[in-house]
């Protein structure tokens, strides 16, 4: 895939340009596909894999709103992880809702993706422990949910964020420490 293509396919699209939209399909779908499969891996062996659920939802998410200043290819990508991450977090929590009998919470995704019990409450004390972790330090929060949820590269996440590698590998390694002691106290 060409970065510079993506780039100025969202450069075009923030113009208006709605031909641009059908050109930057082909060019992220296959890489928006392969990190829906990736959040979805965990999940149970018997149920159906509705990775394209999760990327059309996702991706219209992002094309809907229009007043995105997109940067590059890799803030693309760190806004569609966002944007999956948020999508799994509500149905995983409008399933503990239904699961203790409280309000049903309407999510797009309803029939498309089946949650395990287990992996709905860790994907939710995980936001959680994330939400936690920005209000400690974003920036590594944010290199987790691009490393995590998008699979972004430790080079694209210094390019998005404009650090250095050096400062991304150190940020992801301090997270991670600071988020196990989170989840496991």
């Amino acid at each position: 895939m060409e970065s510079h293509d993506v780039t100025n396919l969202l450069v075009e699209l923030r113009r208006g340009n709605r031909d641009a939209e059908q050109q930057l399909i082909p060019l992220v779908y296959t890489e928006l596909r392969r990190l829906a499969a990736r959040y979805l891996q965990s999940e149970r062996r018997d149920h159906t894999l509705q990775a394209t659920a999760l990327v059309n939802e996702a991706y219209l998410r992002l094309i809907g709103i229009h007043d995105i200043d997109w940067q590059n290819r890799s803030h693309f990508f760190a806004l569609a992880a966002q944007s999956m991450r948020r999508i799994l977090v509500d149905h995983a929590r409008a399933h503990r809702a239904r699961k203790r009998g409280g309000p049903c919470e309407s999510v797009n995704l309803e029939d498309a993706l089946v949650f395990s019990r287990p992996r709905s409450e860790e994907l939710i004390a995980l936001d959680e422990a994330l939400s936690r972790l920005a209000e400690h330090d974003q920036r590594q929060s944010q290199i987790v949910e691009m490393r995590f949820f998008g699979g972004l590269s430790e080079e694209e996440i210094a390019a998005h964020l404009g650090i250095s590698v050096r400062t991304v590998k150190s940020d992801w390694r301090i997270a991670k420490a600071w988020l196990y002691r989170n989840l496991t106290s």
